[in-house]
C-alpha cells in the first residue's frame, strides 16, 4: 500500500508475512512525540466558516500503522470498543485477494492518544472482528475495554463512523496516530475502482494534493471537518508514477479506462461498515444493508 519502507518490509519477511504492499513504518523511535504543525497543509479552497479543528484524540498508534477507536451511530457506551485500521496492517499478514477474516484471536496492543498527541493508555484487542483487502482495505479489532471504561479512565471518546456516503469537496483531516500528525485537505473525487498489484478496491476517495501522507499513516481515520465523523480510512498513494503496480495504484473507470495520479493519495470509504454491526457491536455480515465482502 502507500509508501512501504525498507525496515518494515524486512520485518515482514522475517516474520513470515511475505513481501506485499504494506504501509508499514520505520522504527517507532523515529516518530514525532508531538503534533507536527509544519506538516499540516490546509486546502483553502475547502475552507468554510463551519469547519472545526480536528485533533488526535481517539487515534491510536499501532506497531507499524495508525488507527482510531471508533463507534457506530447505534453503538452503546457499554459495548466493547472497536479499533479501525487497514487490512494490510493486520499483524498476521496481508489478506489475499478474495480473503475475508472474521473473529480471529488477537491480543494486539494500541497506544491511545489524547488531543495533543500524548499517549495516555495502552489498549488491547480481544480479537480481529473483521479484516479484508477485497473491495476495501480494513481491519476492525474488538477491544477488551468498553467505551465507558475508556472515557472514564482516560477522558477519551471514540470517533463516530458516518453511515452516509461522503461528498466531493468535503474538507477532511487524515489523523495519524503513529506519527502524531494531521494532514488537512479535501475530497477531490472518487475512483470507481482503484487497482494496486493484485488488489482492487471500490469507490475509493482521492485526496487533493495537500494530504501528502507518508509511510506509517496507513489506517489513519479520515475525518470530516464539519461533523468530526470518520468517513474513510487512509490506505495508499501513487508513489513512483507507475501504473497499477504495488505502491502505485491506478484508477479504472466503469468503461475500463485506466488513469494514474502520481503523488496523489487515497482512502477507502467506511460508510458501509455500520450496517454490518448489530447490538453489542457484534459483526453480522448477513444483516440487512450489509455489503461488506463475506468469507
Amino acid at each position: 500500500m502507500s509508501k512501504p519502507l525498507v525496515a518494515a518490509l524486512f520485518a515482514l519477511v522475517i516474520t513470515g508475512a511475505g513481501v506485499a504492499p504494506a504501509v508499514a513504518a520505520p522504527a517507532p523511535a523515529a516518530a514525532s512525540t508531538s503534533v507536527s504543525t509544519s506538516a499540516v497543509k490546509a486546502d483553502t479552497k475547502a475552507a468554510a466558516p463551519t469547519l472545526q479543528a480536528v485533533s488526535l484524540a481517539g487515534t491510536v498508534a499501532l506497531s507499524n500503522c495508525s488507527g482510531s477507536v471508533i463507534r457506530f451511530p447505534n453503538s452503546a457506551d457499554s459495548d466493547p470498543a472497536l479499533v479501525l485500521s487497514n487490512g494490510h496492517c493486520l499483524e498476521t499478514g496481508f489478506p489475499e485477494p478474495g480473503e475475508v477474516i472474521v473473529d480471529q484471536a488477537s491480543s494486539r496492543t494500541f497506544g491511545l492518544l489524547n488531543s495533543a498527541g500524548t499517549r495516555v493508555a495502552t489498549l488491547r484487542a480481544s480479537k480481529v472482528a473483521y479484516s479484508t483487502m477485497t473491495d476495501t482495505d480494513v481491519t476492525i479489532y474488538q477491544l477488551t475495554s468498553t467505551y465507558t471504561t475508556i472515557r472514564n479512565s482516560y477522558g477519551i471518546s471514540a470517533l463516530t463512523v458516518q453511515d452516509t456516503h461522503p461528498t466531493v469537496g468535503t474538507a477532511i483531516t487524515v489523523a495519524s496516530g503513529y506519527w502524531k500528525r494531521l494532514y488537512n485537505c479535501s475530497i477531490d473525487g472518487f475512483a470507481y475502482r482503484l487497482k494496486e498489484g493484485d488488489w482492487t478496491w471500490k469507490d475509493s476517495i482521492r485526496y487533493t494534493s495537500a494530504c501528502n501522507t507518508i509511510g506509517g499513516t496507513s489506517g489513519s481515520p479520515v475525518i470530516d471537518q464539519s461533523t468530526g465523523k470518520v468517513v474513510a480510512v487512509n490506505n495508499t498513494g501513487n508513489e513512483d508514477g507507475e501504473t497499477c503496480t504495488v505502491n502505485n495504484p491506478c484508477e479504472v473507470d466503469a468503461s475500463g479506462n485506466v488513469t494514474i495520479h502520481p503523488g496523489i493519495n487515497y482512502a477507502e470509504e467506511t460508510y458501509q461498515i455500520p450496517a454490518c454491526f448489530t447490538t453489542g457491536n457484534k459483526l453480522s455480515l448477513s444483516a440487512s444493508g450489509c455489503t461488506l465482502p463475506k468469507p
